[in-house]
């Protein structure tokens, strides 16, 4: 690479090796997407040093991204992970930055109305930093009576749910469904803060569907030790584990089955909201947008994604079959559980443990009705304060919150 080096002796000689260069790009036989200037003295070079990662001696100077001209050839949908409804258009192939690029996301509809793309089009596409294809321009001179106007679908193109349209995205929310959603929707599932099925990760998941062991959530409860043994790297002993953790989840609180059908904005602290008001998942599928409105945090885009969940036939017969298949949950409301001390107190944890996890106090706070924060402020109710804490501690002097310490635990949370 010596001979594309050059000492430049001021700005006026940078900005010609930078042009130089561009001219030579495709020339060069490895890729590049700019130059790097250096100040050219190692004294100089540990006088100033480096921020961060970076070092100030040296800059890059990149160059614009190259545009290629193709045709749009047909505009498709895609189907993320999440339901989200991507149109991509599959342009004829074409060289760009070294790469052969045959698609280019549109992002949404509102992108395709903008720049008034056709199937049919000529447009000028680049890589974005030189690694995204995207679609610049359409040349407009180069159009004629043959190009067609693309119209967003309102089905799902893999599992022809009716699709639900907001101001700035299209979404399948068919969930377990949707072949496209699919493993995501179980992988959520059995989740720690859901059913919290030791064992059952991402690959597994994968492997389950892939061998058309599992489809919906409803499945998993079904599994058998002879289903799994057959799967790559599972022997008697890791199969026996995965069906007792299985057997074990069955029983679980409302609040975590409603939070593991992977309700789109529905977390858990939304999911404890929601059970304050229904005692049992059938209210909750049978409510209105109004019995939703009334709950606390709830507004408007989350009554909304939970409505449209529950009016799909798919989600609510998953529902079903789950607890068909040995699920159960006491459909007395929580609020009967929460320690009336405690419940809607907001705690602060600093420091850490002997005896407890962060995670398992937050978990008790958590059960017994109460919040956890991540700032004291003068909302905070109770600061937890474990070993080597930090200016959070200060902080609660400073307002004279009440501190709790490690030994007060076990009785604090006691009901």
């Amino acid at each position: 690479t010596g001979s594309y080096n050059k000492l430049c002796l001021n700005t006026d000689e940078l900005i010609d090796y930078y042009e130089d260069i561009i001219a030579q790009r495709s020339t060069i036989p490895f890729g590049i997407d700019g130059v790097v200037y250096k100040i050219n003295s190692l004294s100089y070079q540990n006088i100033l040093g480096y921020v961060s990662r970076a070092p100030r001696f040296a800059i890059a100077h990149k160059f614009p991204a190259e545009e290629v001209e193709s045709q749009i050839l047909d505009i498709q949908i895609q189907v993320g992970r999440t339901g989200a409804i991507t149109p991509v258009a599959k342009i004829k192939p074409v060289l760009v930055g070294g790469v052969i690029v045959s698609n280019a996301s549109l992002y949404n509809e509102k992108e395709i109305l903008r720049k008034d793309i056709r199937i049919g089009d000529y447009i000028k596409i680049r890589r974005a930093g030189d690694v995204i294809p995207e679609i610049t321009e359409v040349i407009f001179t180069k159009r004629d009576n043959s190009q067609i106007n693309f119209r967003m679908p309102d089905n799902c193109p893999v599992c022809n749910s009716l699709l639900i349209k907001t101001e700035t995205i299209i979404r399948c929310n068919a969930g377990f469904f949707c072949d496209a959603q699919k493993k995501q929707a179980l992988a959520h599932f059995v989740s720690k803060l859901a059913f919290n099925i030791d064992g059952l990760g991402e690959k597994i998941i994968d492997q389950l569907v892939d061998n058309n062991i599992i489809h919906t959530p409803a499945d998993i409860f079904s599994i058998t030790k002879e289903q799994l043994v057959n799967l790559e790297r599972f022997g008697d002993k890791s199969a026996e584990n995965i069906i007792s953790a299985i057997n074990d989840s069955k029983k679980i609180t409302l609040d975590k089955f409603i939070y593991s059908l992977g309700i789109r904005h529905v977390g858990e602290s939304t999911a404890k909201e929601l059970v304050k008001k229904f005692s049992t998942i059938d209210s909750l599928i049978n409510c209105t947008i109004n019995d939703l409105l009334s709950i606390n945090d709830i507004g408007e885009v989350v009554a909304n994604s939970i409505f449209n969940f529950f009016s799909i036939e798919h989600n609510c017969n998953v529902v079903k079959k789950i607890l068909d298949s040995g699920v159960y949950y006491e459909s007395k409301t929580v609020l009967s559980s929460f320690n009336k001390n405690i419940y809607e107190k907001l705690f602060v944890i600093t420091g850490s443990f002997n005896n407890y996890t962060r995670d398992s106090i937050k978990e008790m706070i958590k059960i017994a009705g109460g919040k956890v924060g991540s700032t004291v402020t003068k909302k905070t109710d109770y600061i937890i304060v474990g070993d080597d804490y930090g200016s959070k501690y200060n902080k609660a002097l400073e307002l004279k919150i009440n501190m709790l310490y490690e030994q007060d635990l076990n009785n604090f949370f006691k009901n």
